[in-house]
């Protein structure tokens, strides 16, 4: 779909739906718009293909104006920051899938500690995050660009604590895929 295609679809949409899908774009809330275009618009033939192709119209429409959730650093120097932050000793670095309804699939990557037990968040790696920082390397390995920037980051990150690193479940995303074995 082009974008004059996109454009017929939205001018064909009630205003008040129109609004709303605005007011969602604005808030970076990608999945609730798209939702809102697909449901109003499937009595008129839109597909969900279609609805996704009007809601990435108005974020290039909004722009600037769009208030990004902010990336969370990948860089090593950060992570190690944050993860000598977390209460007790890092003894490992864990990535995991999670989802939900504004970012659709994306990994956490996790501080495992022990003195006191725990798992500490240390970033976020959402879809377009995730492209930014591979860069050209997005589409390699043909992996989520999420689960293929928290295994470059995170294997980095725990090369330099000296921990293991471990993601069950790299090439599907799976949010009950975790480490089995009890690591201090």
């Amino acid at each position: 779909m082009n974008t004059s295609e996109a454009s017929e679809w939205w001018e064909r949409l009630p205003a008040g739906i129109r609004e709303q899908v605005d007011g969602y774009v604005l808030q970076d809330a990608l999945m609730p718009a798209v939702r809102v275009v697909f449901t109003a618009g499937r009595a008129l033939g839109l597909s969900l293909h279609d609805a996704q192709s009007v809601v990435n119209d108005r974020y290039l429409h909004h722009g600037d104006r769009v208030a990004r959730t902010p990336d969370s650093p990948l860089d090593t120097e950060s992570l190690a920051a944050l993860a000598a932050g977390s209460p007790g000793r890092v003894t490992a670095i864990e990535a995991v899938w999670d989802g939900d309804t504004v970012h659709g699939w994306f990994v956490e990557l996790l501080a495992l500690t022990a003195d006191p037990p725990g798992e500490h968040r240390l970033a976020a790696i959402y879809w377009g995050a995730a492209e930014r920082y591979l860069g050209e390397e997005a589409d390699g390995d043909g992996l989520h660009p999420s689960a293929a920037a928290a295994d470059h980051c995170g294997r980095a990150l725990a090369t330099h604590l000296s921990v293991p690193f471990h993601f069950a479940s790299p090439h599907t995303p799976d949010d009950e895929a975790r480490w089995q074995t009890e690591v201090g």
